[in-house]
């Protein structure tokens, strides 16, 4: 609702405090009030590297943002504070201070280009789709199981459109057992089901079918309740379908496309989603191990006396680091070379999540270099210079 601010001009070392509605008029106005009493560039730190505040920031060519991480924030504060005390023009003026006092730990938000930060949004997003397909999937096979269990066993998969029209038409087993053959057949058909043995299968699994029960009070409650997850489900893959295709169409037509497209498992969704995790600015990262570290592939060492121990890393853009395991994961049984890695880790003792998390450690030094250099990556040749060097994967 509102945002406080702390302001040092460089000629003097008074600071001012000020609260700014969060209305698109009133920082548009404070931000041209500042301007016009100071001129030249205006540091602005902020608690944040995206959002509506720092999209309404980024529209002044003469407002450089800065952003500062609230957990470094915070133990800055308990520094001079052990109580833990806070409020937020307090904050305010402590950001102000790391900023002037260790400019060296923080950079500039440089944006990427439109087309990118709309493909990280989009990629996101999707994603927030698809874990909400999933919600819904789990509530309908919950449903299903009270009343009609049967209709679970006679798909291999319920969140697709023929489940859902299924469903839809025969919600209970006595009207699934009601339709005729050339019904069933026809209906079928009709979604694109062509093989007659899987087609004629089903038709006599839903003759054979015996009701787990009977009882009115159960079926007309959870009937309503699937029939409903049923059309929520429908909606969500169709908003699934057309976030891949406004995907598709912005990713195929950006040039880092062909690095990432080729990769193996990346496929039309982790492609896209790989891009963005490198982005397009090459100056960004200055070696693999950035990559590795912001995303919270690379582990956390930690040492005190006598004591050493190692972790994951907790603080770190969790979708980032998800995409990177999701996707060598992907890879396992698709690059030869990955495969024996991952069970090499797996007979050292390592858990699957550990073995792919070691995975996408070695594939995030092999994907900076591509994208360094622009040359896409080549199972061949990379299988080469394994063997080149002695490489037990080989």
């Amino acid at each position: 609702s509102k945002h406080d601010v702390c302001i040092q001009p460089t000629i003097s070392g008074e600071r001012e405090f000020a609260v700014i509605r969060h209305r698109a008029e009133a920082i548009d106005v404070w931000a041209k009030d500042l301007h016009q009493r100071y001129m030249g560039t205006i540091a602005v730190a902020v608690e944040l590297s995206k959002g509506p505040i720092v999209s309404a920031l980024q529209k002044y060519d003469f407002i450089d943002i800065f952003p500062v991480n609230p957990i470094t924030l915070a133990k800055y504060r308990e520094a001079f504070q052990p109580s833990r005390a806070k409020d937020d023009p307090t904050d305010a003026e402590l950001a102000v201070d790391m900023l002037l006092r260790h400019p060296e730990h923080f950079k500039v938000l440089k944006p990427q280009s439109a087309e990118m930060r709309a493909l990280a949004t989009l990629v996101e997003q999707r994603r927030c789709l698809v874990n909400e397909r999933i919600r819904i999937t789990n509530r309908l096979r919950s449903a299903l199981k009270q009343y009609y269990p049967q209709v679970l066993e006679w798909f291999d998969h319920i969140d697709t459109p023929l489940f859902c029209a299924f469903v839809k038409r025969w919600p209970t087993l006595t009207q699934a057992k009601r339709a005729r053959s050339n019904t069933l057949k026809r209906f079928f058909h009709e979604h694109h089901l062509y093989r007659e043995d899987v087609a004629e299968r089903r038709r006599q699994a839903i003759s054979a079918a015996s009701p787990l029960t009977l009882d009115e009070a159960v079926i007309v409650p959870y009937r309503m309740q699937a029939l409903v997850l049923v059309g929520q489900l429908e909606l969500m893959l169709e908003a699934i379908n057309q976030f891949d295709d406004e995907i598709e169409q912005l990713a195929s037509q950006h040039p880092d496309y062909a690095l990432f497209q080729p990769l193996p498992g990346a496929g039309p969704s982790l492609t896209p989603r790989l891009m963005v995790a490198f982005g397009e600015q090459r100056e960004r990262f200055s070696s693999a191990g950035d990559v590795q570290k912001l995303s919270g592939i690379a582990p956390v060492t930690e040492r005190s006396g006598q004591k050493h121990w190692v972790h994951w890393r907790i603080q770190c853009p969790t979708f980032m680091r998800q995409t990177f395991v999701e996707w060598a994961a992907q890879t396992i049984n698709k690059s030869y070379w990955a495969g024996v890695y991952y069970r090499q880790q797996r007979e050292k003792g390592a858990t699957y999540q550990a073995a792919v998390r070691s995975l996408a450690f070695k594939w995030i030094r092999i994907l900076y270099r591509c994208w360094q250099t622009g040359v896409a990556y080549d199972e061949s040749r990379y299988l080469k210079v394994l063997e080149r060097r002695g490489s037990p994967l080989v």
